[in-house]
């Protein structure tokens, strides 16, 4: 069993969700990002998304977009990230991180190269965005073979067969876009991602974590009540560009504790 699999058994064996942050690895400074990623273990995170900057990053909205063009800015890279998962580790070898990008870095390492790499660092998970289940089926495996969950996107507008796709190459668990656009927007429709998960659930016989769209304690809650996870992103972005320097850690990590409690008062399993 994956890190990222026994976390999740661990909290449905006391109804709990998983609190799964984002940031862009980078930003707002290389030095900045383990601070930061303890920052969100002290918050509440079970698990870390943390993302690979690319100049292109078509599913993410103008936050995550501005955090990628920092950190390519300040010099970081796919390598760089790994690196900075090592150095996470020192400190931190129970928190699953999941490595969150796009194909072009991991094709230019050479995925052979790149699992090997993500394994050596410790890396749990990784979320290529742009490598559809049912054509990577060899990098799929590849990463279980080598101890990673590789963990896949679902939406609104995925079909039976999408689901069926994850389910055959995917592990860990699922990420749903919970509408139709990118990272940041602003409305979430509960109702509809109400009706979804357990179909989801039942198919793919996964956790389901949801992104997009979820901006606070409440909203976090309210997805907290049908889905297994909670996956937040561009909220603690901007908490990044707005913070101070010698106040970024602690902003955050007051932020990310709102809503580890507002999940903590949805009682009972989702199953």
């Amino acid at each position: 069993m994956s890190k990222i699999q026994s976390t999740f058994q661990r909290l449905q064996a006391t109804g709990r969700r998983a609190l799964i942050p984002f940031i862009t690895a980078g930003d707002p400074a290389p030095e900045l990002t383990v601070p930061l990623m303890n920052a969100l273990v002290e918050g509440g995170a079970d698990i870390i998304e943390l993302g690979v900057p690319f100049s292109d990053p078509m599913a993410d909205g103008p936050t995550i977009q501005r955090a990628s063009e920092r950190a390519l800015a300040n010099g970081m890279t796919l390598r760089r990230v790994l690196d900075t998962v090592r150095e996470f580790r020192t400190g931190n070898a129970e928190t699953p991180v999941v490595l969150m990008g796009y194909a072009n870095p991991v094709e230019a390492m050479g995925v052979e190269r790149f699992v090997s790499a993500a394994r050596e660092a410790q890396v749990d998970g990784v979320l290529i965005v742009d490598y559809p289940p049912e054509e990577c089926e060899s990098f799929a495996q590849a990463a279980k073979d080598a101890g990673l969950d590789p963990i896949f996107l679902l939406a609104p507008t995925s079909t039976e067969q999408r689901f069926r796709d994850v389910a055959r190459v995917g592990s860990g668990y699922i990420y749903y876009v919970s509408l139709k656009g990118v990272t940041g927007a602003a409305t979430l429709d509960f109702d509809e991602v109400a009706a979804r998960i357990p179909q989801i659930r039942a198919q793919v016989g996964m956790p389901v974590g949801v992104g997009f769209g979820i901006r606070d304690a409440e909203s976090a809650r309210r997805i907290g009540e049908v889905a297994d996870a909670v996956v937040i992103g561009s909220r603690i972005i901007e908490e990044i560009e707005r913070s101070p320097r010698d106040r970024l850690a602690a902003n955050v990590t007051a932020f990310l504790r709102e809503v580890r409690a507002a999940l903590d008062q949805v009682e009972g399993a989702v199953r």
